[in-house]
């Protein structure tokens, strides 16, 4: 058996989300916090501390959908499965967290390119892969490779709406991308939009969920490593109240 770690670390970079967005993460390390400990125990000196140490802890300014993470249908917009109120992190099945993986190898399509049902219909059978209800789509793009660049958040192509409802109508209820976003890059979509006028091909991947609940992550690493199937996928998120996303750290079990 063999572990493939998906996630992204958390860390202090500019280039894992747009200007203004990325995490803060300040380190406190055993020099500096060992007033702290003392604060905890009158009469104790600091030099009764073992080495005059105190706890290595990290302070983090973030939201939730920076680092890798599962996005709720409630990130997407109010109501999925045609109406129904649309369920928040803590709401998601965990069932649906684990399941068959299998990798959709988009790599060679240019940036900003949204990808159809009819290319996701060939890559299916490209890798001869039937997809069944519970399975775990995950799509490598070129931004897996330009993760930790200056480019990397307008790298890779995106998940369109009709790519989306094609695989949710199959039953997939859970899937991800090594891109920062599963749509296409919001630079290639706003020139799009401004030349066709056309205001919903904003954000339509995920605008699928309107259609059927489903749960997307975003920001994977490791992809290429993959095989096409033949690995199991575990990304269970952190359990944050009402809201949109969790952090997680998605594991993949090649057996």
């Amino acid at each position: 058996m063999q572990l493939i770690d998906l996630a992204r670390p958390l860390e202090n970079t500019t280039y894992a989300d747009p200007p203004g967005l990325h995490p803060t993460i300040t380190y406190l390390d055993h020099e500096q916090t060992a007033q702290q400990i003392l604060g905890f125990f009158p009469g104790v000196t600091r030099d009764q501390l073992p080495g005059g140490e105190g706890w290595a802890v990290e302070q983090v300014q973030l939201s939730t959908h920076n680092g890798t993470h599962l996005d709720a249908p409630y990130h997407y917009h109010s109501t999925m499965d045609g109406g129904q109120r649309a369920i928040t992190i803590d709401e998601v099945p965990l069932e649906w967290c684990i399941g068959r993986g299998v990798k959709l190898d988009f790599r060679h399509l240019p940036d900003g390119h949204v990808v159809t049902a009819a290319e996701v219909e060939a890559e299916f059978d490209r890798i001869g892969h039937d997809l069944a209800p519970g399975d775990i789509v995950l799509v490598n793009t070129a931004a897996g490779a330009a993760y930790g660049l200056p480019q990397y958040v307008a790298t890779g192509c995106g998940m369109g709406m009709e790519a989306t409802c094609w695989m949710t109508e199959r039953g997939m209820r859970v899937c991800g991308t090594d891109a920062w976003s599963w749509d296409a890059p919001f630079i290639h979509t706003a020139r799009r939009v401004a030349e066709t006028g056309d205001a919903g091909l904003i954000w339509e991947g995920h605008r699928a969920g309107m259609v059927r609940g489903y749960c997307h992550m975003e920001k994977l690493a490791n992809l290429e490593t993959l095989p096409a199937t033949g690995f199991e996928v575990q990304c269970f998120p952190v359990k944050i109240k009402g809201a949109s996303a969790g952090w997680c750290r998605p594991v993949a079990i090649v057996r």
